[in-house]
Parts: structure tokens; sequence; C-alpha cells
């Protein structure tokens, strides 16, 4: 098995964006599914020790998903993905906004702008995302927050469970 998958992470301060290009050592199919069913979202798509818990998904053009991350003491930080664009094992796009447990925008911290795309070679699937934000302060509060370090705990679960279906 694989265990140098390739994680690139770069700051674009100019286009106020965050570029990740990730390799997932399993079919473009499961790393598709991993990214768009709830059932497995909720198994990686939250930085350890949070673990992700879908109120509701409608993976679909004009669709929404809206979740939690809950903590060990039960705390939980909602959010929604809106989908806005999706071409089937391709790419899909999405803003991404805090928000209360009915989806409600909390109007502290607004939308990050998400272009997730997908494509196979040498038997890995890579994942390129451009993470947009409306302002620089804003780009720069979300790198504060540490971000690339929950991220790239996240992505490591998702190759945990890619390695238990071998």
């Amino acid at each position: 098995m694989k265990s140098n998958l390739l994680m690139n992470f770069t700051v674009d301060k100019e286009n106020k964006t965050v570029n990740i290009k990730r390799e997932f050592n399993a079919p473009l199919s499961d790393v598709w599914s991993a990214w768009t069913e709830a059932e497995i979202l909720d198994q990686w798509w939250a930085p350890a020790p949070f673990r992700s818990q879908t109120k509701s998904m409608e993976f679909k053009e004009g669709g929404r998903r809206l979740y939690a991350m809950v903590g060990l003491e039960g705390e939980e930080r909602w959010s929604t993905f809106d989908y806005t664009s999706i071409s089937p094992k391709t790419n899909f796009k999405y803003s991404a906004t805090f928000c209360d447990p009915e989806g409600n925008p909390n109007s502290i911290f607004a939308s990050s702008y998400w272009d997730v795309s997908f494509s196979e070679q040498d038997n890995s699937t890579f994942v390129d995302i451009a993470i947009k934000r409306d302002s620089l302060a804003e780009l720069e509060k979300l790198i504060e927050m540490g971000f690339k370090e929950g991220i790239t705990v996240t992505m490591a679960s998702l190759d945990k469970i890619f390695e238990a279906r071998k």
C-alpha cells in the first residue's frame, strides 16, 4: 500500500484562495462516494476529536447538507454545504457556511466557496480543491483557525477508511 500520498496545500493571497491537491489510494468511484454520501462523510469529515453528524443532505444542484462537527463534550459546530454545480465523478461546487442547527447562517463568519475536482491516475485518485473567500482578511482568519492542520488530519481519516476496505 502506498504510504506517501500527495498532499499539497498552498495559499494564493492575491486570489483569496486556498488550493489543496490530495491523492487517495482508492478508485475514483470510492473517493467520489466518500465526498458525496452522508453515511461515508460522517465517518471522516471532521478533524479528531470531532466527529461529523449529518442532519440532512441532498446531494444535487440546489441541494444542501446540514451537519454538525460534534466534540467530545457534545458541543456542536454547525455548517451547511449549498451545492451549486455537480458533474458526476468529475467535479462539484458548493458554498460552506457556519450556521445554527436550523441552517440559519452565522453572520460573523462569511461563506467559503469550494470547487472540488476528481481525477484518476495510476491506481490513485486525485482531489483538487480550490477554496475561495470574499476577502483576504477572511482567508487569513481561516488559516489562523488551523484550517491546514484540520484538513490534513481530516484527509488522513479518509485514508483510514480506504485502508480498512483493502
